[in-house]
């Protein structure tokens, strides 16, 4: 289904944002906590998708650390022609040009990193879904998710941790979510880690 279309925060939207360069979200670089979770991560044939992946700095580190099988998806087609003359060896059908909620495939891990909060709240019970179908059995979404009042206006949309404990328990075992630790300066005391198993 074409959940977006019900939201101004659609294709149009986030394509002016990569035209007008009002990318503020973008760092320049993988996201500590999840650099450090993937350091942690042995298995280097797991299937990983970053969905929202952006200019998919976290894309580029798995892939220069030997994890051929990861996925980065977005629906703004600029992002992933960065990522494309960064990677050039990066295969398109890698690549993945479209809406989050129309991927009909299976995955292993799937990275959060600043998608869920620049979703439209009304879509987090879509989500939570998606990521649930998304998923092979046992399988991990790991990331982060904002911690401060929900916003209304524009992105990035906040949460509390027992807001999105309510949302994922009924799909997810949670096997981590705290306060994260080793945040980017700009938002030490704002982002929570979490690592959630596929029931």
């Amino acid at each position: 289904m074409d959940f977006m279309k019900k939201s101004k925060l659609n294709k149009s939207y986030w394509e002016q944002r990569y035209e007008t360069y009002q990318i503020g979200w973008d760092i320049g670089y993988p996201s500590t906590p999840l650099k450090i979770y993937v350091d942690q991560i042995e298995d280097k044939s797991l299937k990983i998708l970053i969905p929202g992946a952006g200019n998919s700095y976290e894309v580029e580190y798995l892939w220069n650390k030997g994890f051929k099988n990861v996925y980065a998806l977005d629906i703004a087609k600029q992002p992933l022609e960065h990522l494309s003359h960064r990677i050039p060896n990066l295969p398109t059908t890698q690549l993945l040009h479209m809406d989050f909620f129309n991927l009909n495939a299976q995955f292993d891990l799937i990275m959060e990193q600043t998608f869920f909060c620049a979703l439209d709240p009304i879509l987090r019970p879509n989500y939570v879904e998606k990521m649930y179908q998304l998923l092979r059995p046992q399988g991990k979404l790991v990331g982060l998710l904002f911690n401060f009042p929900l916003t209304e206006n524009e992105p990035p949309f906040g949460g509390s941790l027992t807001e999105y404990k309510s949302l994922f328990k009924k799909r997810f075992r949670i096997k981590t979510f705290d306060e994260s630790i080793n945040s980017i300066e700009p938002r030490k005391g704002k982002e929570l880690f979490f690592i959630f198993e596929s029931i």
